[in-house]
């Protein structure tokens, strides 16, 4: 059973993936057998993606990185913490994101 996501996490980019931005999309490549989803090569982020990705360092917690969007974008906290906090779940979940 897989950990549930909580503001209060740290994560990172996992050692198992290459990304790069190329021509303002970021590309993710699975390198290891067992990540992402076997129909899926390649992973691409929009810029909300792109915004939550540039901050996972594993050094600030997912409400940190939240709080720093906020102040960033004009959004309300809420939708904020809901968005950093799905698509680290989704990324944890294919294994492209590790917990510290």
């Amino acid at each position: 059973m897989e950990a549930k996501v909580t503001l209060d996490g740290i994560y990172t980019h996992s050692e198992d993936i290459v990304a790069r931005e190329i021509e303002g999309e970021m590309i993710i490549v699975p390198l290891a057998a067992g990540i992402g989803d076997m129909e899926d090569e390649l992973y691409t982020l929009n810029d909300t993606g792109k915004a939550i990705w540039a901050k996972l360092d594993g050094r600030r917690s997912l409400r940190q990185i939240a709080g720093e969007l906020g102040a960033e974008y004009d959004a309300p906290a809420p939708d904020i913490e809901r968005d950093v906090t799905g698509l680290v779940s989704e990324l944890a979940r294919r294994k492209m994101l590790v917990i510290k």
